[in-house]
C-alpha cells in the first residue's frame, strides 16, 4: 500500500474534505417580463442579447 512520505498539513487535509457544490443557473427576467435561462434566446420574441435571431 502506498504511504505518504511527508505529512499533509491540516489545511490541505481539510481541503480534501470540502464539498464544492454546483449552483443552479438563475433565470433572467427580460424587458418584456418573460423569464429565460442565461445565455438562451427568448422564445416569445426570438431575441438573443437584444438582437433578433
Amino acid at each position: 500500500m502506498a504511504v505518504p512520505k511527508r505529512r499533509h498539513s491540516k489545511t490541505r487535509a481539510a481541503k480534501g474534505r470540502t464539498h464544492y457544490k454546483l449552483t443552479l443557473p438563475r433565470p433572467v427576467k427580460d424587458e418584456d417580463g418573460t423569464w429565460r435561462m442565461p445565455h438562451h434566446m427568448n422564445m416569445t420574441t426570438g431575441e438573443y442579447n437584444t438582437k433578433k435571431a
